[in-house]
């Protein structure tokens, strides 16, 4: 029996979604909870698994068409495990061969060859040090060049350290979570030695198979191994090649702890009974947003102003052109073009949003680079896409789109954050209906979009159901008089609900 591939229900203000990546192929035999493909909508990226083993049998809507929510995008048979049995014997038969040899492959010290320096990257002038996020491998793994070893998390990105020779990783000098400053040397790699012969491969086959599935854990079990602290490599996978599974982490959890354990807990747990509690450091990203938005809060004249859209106009004529547009453009047409085109020209009518106070002075900005706060696994961040006035709406949404995955994958670099005249971030997308958004620093102020929501509206005398959106502009009022900040708020409005002022410049 067939189980249908669907996409997830997209929020009420975002119409349809767009297929990013299909990370299997027909005839690919998948497992439960593994991610088959990533639904892209106007700020995040959803990701779609297989809710049980089986066989990829049909893919309908391929890399780059526009789904709805629910709709069915492919197909996913039921597991046949008939070529699993052919596999087995193979390894059996090789492994006497060249059984002999295994004692002189292992005997081979993978310290023969040169040891290569692990060294933190060449940190920005603004970053004074960082931190040590993720180790990918551990002392005695065998590495690849170009392979990443590391992840330095600084305030604002995350640096891959790759290795540089193919090899055996050898000591780490310093642990995750540790703070290392530039060039700073974490570990070593005892560049040319080999890990085993191939018999020894052989015969560990069935420990490799362990050790990869749990480097390729569903997005849905590593969230939950996260939030429980949890070390995967303690789990038992009953997967498919020993791949850990959500019932397993419930297993784990669910399974008595070692008499010792109990005894060395039992004091400080007894008046827990059945609640626990967990102590996690914030992140060096996590702490600089905290820090920011602290800041941000205590040295402004904060105010925040609000009015509504109808969003309608620009609903029609998404939906009239959005299948030309994305033949001819090779993307689709968001919302996010239309705010930032909006933004853009009333920040153009009223220079002083466009400005930002430093000392005592007001700095005047002629150019306009819009910041687009987007939602990562890290945190949320705010990269920029510059020279706004100058860019077309299918540029726009390209921009946006590759800010977006950059920030998903953690590619996000020092350049794509650096700068910013004006924020605009969008709530709505996760279903926010009112908010007040918190000024980014150094800019003075910021549009938060909201939910798309239809609400009974009067028009000309009569009540008319309309697709209607929250506006909130946050500013300084140190910088932004009252008439200034309604003005352009108000000018959002009119050409949201009028795009064709947009073309007219009226």
């Amino acid at each position: 029996m067939s189980t249908e591939i669907k996409v997830p229900v997209l929020p009420e203000s975002v119409a349809d979604a767009t297929v990013a990546t299909w990370h299997v192929s027909v005839g690919d035999k998948v497992s439960r909870d593994q991610n088959l493909v990533d639904i892209e909508t106007d700020k995040v990226v959803l990701e779609v698994v297989a809710p049980n083993d089986g066989v990829i049998t049909e893919i309908s809507q391929e890399e780059g068409a526009t789904v709805l929510g629910d709709q069915v995008i492919g197909l996913l048979g039921d597991a046949d495990a008939a070529p699993a049995s052919d596999s087995a014997p193979a390894k059996e038969e090789a492994a006497p061969e060249k059984s002999e040899d295994a004692p002189a492959a292992q005997s081979a010290p993978a310290s023969e060859g040169k040891e290569v320096d692990i060294k933190v990257p060449v940190l920005p002038e603004s970053v004074a040090d960082a931190t040590i996020a993720t180790w990918h491998v551990q002392p005695g793994e065998a590495v690849t060049r170009d392979q990443n070893l590391v992840d330095i998390e600084t305030d604002k990105v995350v640096l891959e350290v790759v290795a540089q020779e193919d090899g055996i990783m050898g000591e780490q000098l310093n642990a995750e979570g540790d703070t290392v400053l530039g060039e700073q040397v974490i570990g070593n790699v005892k560049a040319g030695g080999a890990p085993a012969a191939p018999a020894a491969k052989a015969e560990e086959a069935p420990a490799s198979d362990s050790s990869d599935s749990s480097d390729v854990l569903t997005p849905s079990v590593r969230r939950l191994i996260a939030e429980k602290g949890l070390d995967a490599s303690k789990i038992k996978g009953t997967g498919k090649n020993g791949r850990v599974t959500k019932e397993d982490v419930d297993s784990f959890l669910k399974a008595p702890a070692p008499a010792a354990k109990k005894t060395e807990a039992a004091a400080p747990a007894a008046p827990m009974g059945d609640r626990t509690q967990k102590r996690v450091p914030m992140t060096r990203l996590r702490k600089t947003i905290a820090n920011r938005l602290l800041e941000a809060k205590n040295s402004t004249a904060m105010l925040t102003t609000f009015n509504e859209v109808n969003m309608k106009p620009i609903m029609d004529l998404r939906k009239q052109y959005q299948e030309v547009f994305e033949k001819r453009h090779g993307i689709r047409l968001g919302f996010m073009s239309f705010y930032v085109k909006a933004v853009t020209e009333a920040l153009k009518r009223f220079p002083d949003v466009n400005a930002s106070i430093d000392g005592d002075d007001i700095v005047y900005h002629n150019y306009f680079d819009i910041s687009i706060a987007v939602s990562t696994p890290r945190g949320l961040v705010t990269p920029v896409l510059k020279d706004c006035d100058k860019l077309s709406v299918a540029e726009i949404e390209k921009g946006i789109r590759e800010l977006a995955l950059k920030g998903r994958d953690g590619k996000l670099t020092l350049d794509d954050m650096t700068g910013g005249n004006f924020t605009i971030t969008n709530g709505g997308v996760f279903g926010s209906l009112l908010s007040t958004p918190i000024i980014n620093l150094p800019q003075s102020s910021i549009l938060g979009m909201h939910k798309i929501q239809e609400r009974p509206m009067a028009v000309n005398g009569k009540v008319e159901i309309l697709p209607m959106m929250y506006l909130a502009l946050s500013y300084d009022h140190r910088q932004i008089d009252g008439k200034e900040s309604v003005g352009f708020l108000v000018t959002i409005k009119e050409l949201l609900e009028d795009p064709t002022r947009l073309l007219l410049d009226v």
